[in-house]
């Protein structure tokens, strides 16, 4: 039984590559992801949870393009804090504090394995699709040279970029008056998101870019 190459497995992954932060898929399509803060509604006064509900209202209905709401849920790993604190038990001063310090590394080893201890983050996915204006269609007819096309090529990614920072930053700022704080992810962290993202027993909520 013949197997199947392993680059027959990438046509089902919509990623072409990752330029500046931002995710170029194999259709054209462009994807920025920005993380966000948590607000913990729950302990909001009823004033505040109207306030933050009438703020994401209306952060969401001055978009005029769609969004994707990530939440990214895994299983802490408590390992390196374990760690870092048998690392400081022989620095302590007592041997009344290295006790403390054994029997609380215990018992954090001990709740760990008993609960499914989680954290969450937040993301928001932006999408932009680029589109050939009647310029860029002539400008590209007009190019012979590899040169000439390489460097359009590289002045419509920029233009493109431009339009997708500026939906992010709307973004950003109209989730600020939910007193939501985002940040765009960068290139690394994009590449570390989307790994995670294509493992699925490393995450429990694949991020879709085909939406």
């Amino acid at each position: 039984m013949a197997t199947k190459p392993a680059t027959a497995t990438q046509q089902f992954v919509p990623v072409k590559e990752i330029r500046n932060g931002v995710i170029i898929l194999k259709d054209g399509g462009y994807r920025g992801i920005l993380i966000c803060s948590s607000v913990n509604f729950g302990l909001k006064s009823a004033d505040e949870q109207h306030a933050i509900t009438l703020g994401f209202q209306n952060f969401l209905n001055t978009l005029d393009f769609s969004i994707q709401i990530v939440v990214n849920s895994r299983k802490m790993d408590l390992r390196p804090y374990l760690a870092l604190l048998e690392e400081k038990a022989p620095e302590q001063k007592t041997e009344l504090m290295r006790v403390q310090l054994r029997e609380y590394i215990e018992f954090v080893r001990s709740f760990a394995d008993q609960a499914n201890i989680m954290t969450k983050s937040f993301y928001i996915v932006v999408p932009y699709a680029p589109h050939v204006s009647a310029a860029r269609a002539v400008g590209f007819l007009r190019r012979g040279a590899s040169a000439a096309k390489s460097a359009a090529t590289e002045a419509s990614f920029e233009e493109d970029l431009a339009q997708l920072e500026q939906r992010l930053s709307l973004v950003a700022g109209g989730l600020a008056g939910t007193g939501v704080r985002a940040a765009p992810l960068g290139t690394e962290e994009v590449i570390e998101l989307l790994y995670r993202s294509f493992n699925p027993g490393e995450l429990e909520n694949p991020i879709r870019l085909d939406n």
